[in-house]
């Protein structure tokens, strides 16, 4: 979204399903400013997005393809574009103590410096699919959410807190002092089979083409690893977290079971 941002700071969110997310939400209202539907497109996804855009009380507009395509950067709209207020980051203490607070053990998710905003929505996507109660993003040098992580999260973004902290080597320290265990992600580690994920966790997934940070990977308690036997020795990073959030998924499942 803010890759997208107007003179007035408000964000664009594109496509059926990220837009359906954030009308369902109840804090619809105070969230959305305007919503464009490209003229002359009829279909069952429309009539519901207006459905809902007028039981609350929504500015909805008409605008030929040619507006939508331009606020969307030639994206995949679907006929459907809203314009919203700037996403709202959550605080790591705030989102600490309602953690205590509902008796939950954290399970967060690190993502340190991932660039491209597919990867960012797909993580988002399997994030929220297994319980991950919170994801933790650099302010510099990553994307943030924009309006394509928002339609390729698929409404993840609606659901799952998203942190954005300054640096992360001191908040995986801070994250340590509150006995949460961080593990870290390496070719040279611990078979993620392995992986006892139970309690209070982290995992930090790197970057892309870089992996972790040398400081980030000296902080972490455990490196993991995903064996591969095959000539390709690196996985895409939405491909990877998704491998390893589900063992955690299954290691944490299984001690209800």
């Amino acid at each position: 979204m803010n890759s997208t941002s107007n003179k007035d700071q408000s964000e664009i969110i594109f496509g059926y399903h990220a837009a359906w997310a954030v009308l369902k939400d109840p804090d619809a209202p105070q969230k959305v400013n305007k919503i464009f539907l490209q003229k002359g497109l009829h279909s069952e996804k429309i009539a519901r997005i207006i459905e809902a855009a007028r039981s609350q009380h929504l500015v909805i507009q008409d605008a030929p393809k040619s507006k939508l395509d331009d606020m969307t950067q030639a994206g995949n709209h679907q006929g459907i574009v809203l314009t919203t207020t700037p996403f709202a980051y959550v605080d790591l203490f705030t989102l600490l103590k309602q953690l205590e607070k509902r008796h939950e053990a954290p399970f967060f998710l690190i993502l340190d410096n991932i660039n491209d905003p597919h990867n960012f929505g797909s993580i988002l996507r399997t994030a929220d699919a297994v319980g991950v109660n919170g994801v933790i993003i650099p302010k510099r040098r990553a994307v943030g959410v924009t309006s394509i992580v928002a339609k390729t999260s698929t409404g993840a973004i609606e659901r799952i807190p998203i942190v954005r902290v300054t640096n992360i080597v001191q908040t995986i320290k801070t994250l340590q002092k509150q006995n949460i265990w961080v593990f870290g992600t390496d070719m040279n580690g611990t078979d993620y089979r392995r992986w006892n994920a139970q309690g209070a966790i982290a995992l930090v997934i790197g970057n892309e083409g870089r992996g972790l940070s040398p400081l980030v990977k000296k902080q972490v308690d455990q490196i993991l690893t995903i064996p591969m036997i095959g000539t390709v020795q690196s996985l895409n990073a939405s491909v990877a977290t998704g491998i390893l959030l589900y063992q955690a998924f299954t290691s944490r499942e299984s001690k209800s079971l």
